[in-house]
């Protein structure tokens, strides 16, 4: 059996754990660190069946595990994997890897004397529409990257980011962290080259207002005008789900965090740019996750939405288009991949094509974009200063 231990019993690390389990690899959670102890082994019984719970990381590491998963609230990833990587055990980190830059300070310090292999949250980069365009890319058809248009227009479930605690950025580390550290990697891993200049810009012109802090939407008079209300939700877009959810604050409320859109451009050491965008009130059929490749030789352009990639031959009339079938599973089949990398990591190989150094860097990005649009500036991207 493959003894795994869990800090962070969340939904996002369930999810994980069940994949892993349909590999038949012989997988089991054996150890639990989760305030919500008691709880965790009342609703998920069978699948803790072997864990003990702890209230101390340092005891649960010395239990004799084969592997940890981290999946607590985001300010905690980078503390907790310090403790896992000075044990040089294998690591599932979910994202962002850290929430500040003394965090990822800390961690690339526990990282660099480190010898453990791990696997960063990261599908998109692992998943079969993005290694199509890397294969199409390596094979020359478009030339190198000259430039990336990216978008991510995230659809209904955008509303997550402003009714739960995720509304909280000073808790999450904000939707730089929370969304584009998938973007900007999946971008990296494209492009392969450095970044050397980073500037952004970002509104809060729709999730605002002057509700009063902590408002619910049950206790709300105004469902029927409120397009974010459970009501509208239901009536309007057919999510019959919100009408069981009693606990949703208002994102018109004065304590509403997080910016609504906001966009970037990057600059590669090698003059490459990148230009991203992301939106969180869109809707429906406005929704888009994916990216315009630009060589001299031609186009690639892809959504993950629609399962489809195009390439567009610049010097003659030919257009070739792509559809995946099959790719139902979490985050367009880039969590099996994920899942299947983290097994081989387990079994000692080197494998792991999401990497520390993948999210340290997309890390860093972020927090770059985060301080151009608090500063109104573009900001050079310079090596990481050693932790205090």
């Amino acid at each position: 059996m493959i003894d795994l231990g869990v800090i962070g019993y969340g939904h996002r690390i369930r999810h994980v754990l069940a994949t892993l389990e349909r590999f038949r690899a012989g997988t089991r959670v054996v150890a639990v660190l989760d305030p919500r102890a008691a709880e965790l082994r009342q609703e998920y019984a069978e699948a803790l069946e072997h864990a003990t719970f702890y209230d101390d990381v340092d005891r649960m590491l010395e239990s004799g595990l084969d592997g940890v998963l981290i999946g607590t609230r985001c300010s905690l990833h980078a503390p907790y994997a310090v403790k896992v990587l000075k044990r040089d055990l294998p690591l599932f980190l979910e994202k962002p890897v850290a929430t500040s830059w003394e965090q990822l300070a800390q961690l690339k310090a526990a990282a660099d004397l480190s010898h453990s292999r791990v696997v960063v949250s990261f599908p998109l980069r692992v998943s079969p529409l993005c290694e199509m365009a890397r294969e199409i890319v390596d094979a020359g058809v478009i030339g190198s990257i000259e430039q990336v248009q990216a978008v991510n227009n995230v659809p209904a479930y955008g509303y997550y980011y402003y009714h739960y605690w995720m509304r909280d950025d000073a808790e999450t580390g904000g939707l730089w962290l929370q969304k584009a550290t998938h973007d900007f990697d999946y971008i990296n891993s494209l492009v392969r080259q450095r970044p050397r200049r980073i500037c952004a810009v970002e509104s809060k012109t729709v999730f605002k207002g002057d509700m009063p802090a902590g408002l619910k939407c049950v206790e709300c008079g105004r469902q029927k005008e409120c397009m974010e209300s459970p009501y509208n939700l239901f009536y309007r877009q057919g999510l019959s789900h919100t009408l069981e959810l009693n606990d949703w604050l208002c994102s018109f409320a004065v304590d509403t965090g997080n910016h609504d859109s906001a966009s970037a451009i990057i600059e590669y050491e090698n003059g490459t740019h990148a230009v991203y965008t992301q939106n969180f009130y869109v809707r429906r059929g406005a929704a888009a996750r994916g990216a315009t490749l630009v060589g001299y030789r031609g186009t690639i352009q892809f959504d993950w939405y629609r399962d489809e990639l195009i390439v567009h031959h610049h010097h003659s009339s030919r257009v070739e288009r792509h559809r995946l079938e099959g790719s139902t599973e979490g985050h367009f089949a880039g969590d099996k991949e994920l899942a299947h990398d983290f097994l081989g990591v387990l079994a000692g190989q080197n494998c792991s094509r999401a990497p520390l150094d993948a999210g340290l860097l997309s890390l860093q990005m972020c927090l770059m974009a985060r301080d151009s649009c608090r500063k109104h500036s573009f900001e050079e991207f310079l090596p990481l200063r050693p932790a205090l």
